[in-house]
């Protein structure tokens, strides 16, 4: 689930609790930023609120995926890393590195960055993973009037985690994206809105998706935190869709594909297709 709030540009655990920012929640764990974008000039902090009634610890790491053309993202096992993911991951640090929070309150990680002297221009990319340290199981003894049960007994207990994208970007980068074809299709979880979407450049691009009726001012759609990573040249847009709007969807429409509004809005590209 995504929880959306409004940026206000470097915030700290007093800015979050006053002021609202792009959050991610999974379980019972609240983060923001979304998104963290570094140049080694200076670092940055990544904010967690534990939102449960009970404290909870926490255990962040760094890790790689990669995206794949269907806009997915596979985790890459450290082993089979690239060189420019192994500087990634050697070049980025944060602190603490494992938190209990108590209920409601807010706890700083602070991120940096060490660039070596020599590294290529480009985009290095790691995601920061946030994953919850289940508390032990507590020892249960056995009722001795009661019979014995035959069998295996297995409890099992989710662990859940939230991974957000830490960007360095060295050098004068810069990417553009083109908007393709666009379609209505049926897929196991129901009716999704589909679309092509194609980089160029050696950054990556990320923003928000806004389709409309050509001539209706309020929009069909709308989708926040659409990206394309450098691995891919293109990757396909899955949006799943009730399917009062796949009806509707159908025919001329305007699709629009801006950036970020925390850093303005700008179009990326826009375009007018027949969704079939």
């Amino acid at each position: 689930m995504l929880r959306f709030m409004k940026a206000l540009g470097l915030f700290s655990v007093a800015a979050l609790c006053a002021a609202a920012v792009p959050a991610r929640a999974a379980g019972d764990l609240l983060v923001a930023p979304t998104r963290v974008i570094l140049d080694g000039s200076r670092g940055t902090e990544v904010v967690l609120n534990n939102i449960g009634s009970e404290p909870a610890t926490y255990r962040i790491s760094l890790e790689i995926k990669r995206m794949t053309a269907e806009g997915g993202l596979d985790e890459i096992d450290e082993a089979n890393v690239t060189p420019a993911e192994r500087a990634a991951l050697d070049m980025i640090a944060f602190s603490p590195r494992r938190v209990t929070l108590p209920p409601n309150q807010p706890q700083v990680i602070r991120v940096g960055v060490r660039i070596p002297e020599g590294l290529a221009p480009g985009e290095y990319r790691a995601h920061m993973l946030f994953r919850a340290v289940p508390d032990a199981a507590p020892a249960v003894t056995a009722d001795p009037a009661k019979p014995k049960s035959e069998g295996v007994s297995i409890a099992l207990t989710p662990i859940y985690g939230i991974t957000i994208p830490i960007i360095v970007r060295v050098g004068d980068l810069g990417a553009t994206a083109t908007i393709g074809d666009a379609r209505v299709t049926e897929t196991r979880d129901g009716p999704a809105f589909e679309f092509d979407l194609a980089r160029t450049g050696n950054r990556s691009v990320y923003g928000d998706i806004e389709v409309t009726r050509p001539g209706a001012p309020e929009p069909l759609l709308m989708a926040r935190g659409i990206a394309v990573y450098p691995e891919v040249g293109a990757r396909k847009v899955s949006l799943r869709i009730p399917p009062e709007l796949a009806a509707k969807l159908k025919g001329p429409v305007h699709i629009r594909y801006t950036e970020d509004r925390e850093v303005g809005g700008a179009t990326i590209d826009q375009t007018d297709r027949v969704v079939k």
